[in-house]
């Protein structure tokens, strides 16, 4: 498929898209909003349910999943759920301030409501995961999707070995999920490293690139799959620094993502080369 545009049918990522918007996938559902956390200046997390009852008890996804969320007059874009589907009853979007929709975004108020589509895109391969020992490297607000999946392997804990998570920032202000983050510190089940780019007086943690990160843990190319969700070239680095020691590009799995319209892989403006990334990131 080389423009998105092909005669193959549409098939959802999870069909509960479908059934409850009466079979199409263009169509919002309005979704309420019932918490906001600020995580520093410029990231908030919203916990939405959808406004609809009975659609909402049946709402499921996957972690590395998307929702297409939009606003009137404000247009609409997607947002990686950084919840895990293990809580029921709602779900959790962790949104930065960059542009139009998503300032407005930052202006909701508990109690609004905004519209959502989806849920749409590949998860991530859980099967896959079971049995490995799982080492999370984010960067910045890529701890996002990567908290889903993270949250999603504590909830079933005895499918896995052991978890390492590198988180890197490029202030300390600027971390995410402070909450978690310490939840994270005393669990033993967890070994959990931080790093900025640029301390400040008050920081008594590591200083330096999050690839530094990767030179302080036993990485056994041979159990080990690595989840790595950041900038682009934070990325790039992370991923030659695994291959570096030993683990091979099957175990290596990250997230793309770029400006989507349709989210479904119809519409072939996410394409990237040969791939959509909707569908296939």
């Amino acid at each position: 498929m080389s423009d998105g545009t092909d005669d193959k049918p549409f098939t959802p990522a999870n069909p509960t898209c479908i059934i409850a918007t009466g079979g199409n996938p263009y169509l919002p559902r309005p979704a309420v909003v019932k918490r906001i956390v600020e995580e520093n200046p410029t990231v908030r997390t919203l916990e939405l349910a959808l406004a609809d009852e009975i659609d909402n008890a049946h709402f499921t996804y996957l972690p590395g999943q998307f929702l297409m969320l939009s606003l009137p007059h404000c247009g609409e874009a997607p947002f990686t759920f950084s919840s895990s589907p293990t809580r029921s009853g709602s779900f959790a979007l962790t949104i930065r301030r960059a542009g139009l929709l998503t300032t407005a975004v930052h202006a909701l108020q508990r109690g609004d409501t905004v519209c959502v589509r989806g849920p749409y895109g590949r998860p991530f391969p859980l099967e896959e995961l079971a049995g490995s020992d799982l080492l999370f490297v984010a960067g910045g607000i890529g701890m996002a999707p990567l908290r889903s999946l993270l949250a999603y392997c504590l909830a079933h804990r005895s499918r896995y070995g052991t978890v390492t998570v590198l988180y890197g920032c490029r202030q300390p202000g600027e971390f995410c999920f402070q909450q978690e983050l310490q939840q994270w510190r005393d669990d033993r089940a967890i070994h959990l490293l931080c790093t900025v780019d640029q301390g400040d007086p008050a920081w008594q943690g590591r200083v330096g690139l999050v690839t530094s990160l990767l030179d302080e843990i036993e990485v056994n190319p041979g159990r080990l799959k690595a989840l790595v969700c950041g900038p682009g070239i934070m990325i790039r680095f992370v991923i030659g620094h695994l291959q570096e020691l030993g683990l091979p590009a099957g175990s290596i799995i990250t997230t793309l993502e770029r400006q989507m319209k349709c989210g479904i892989g119809l519409c072939g403006h996410c394409h990237f080369d040969d791939k959509l990334i909707c569908a296939d990131g």
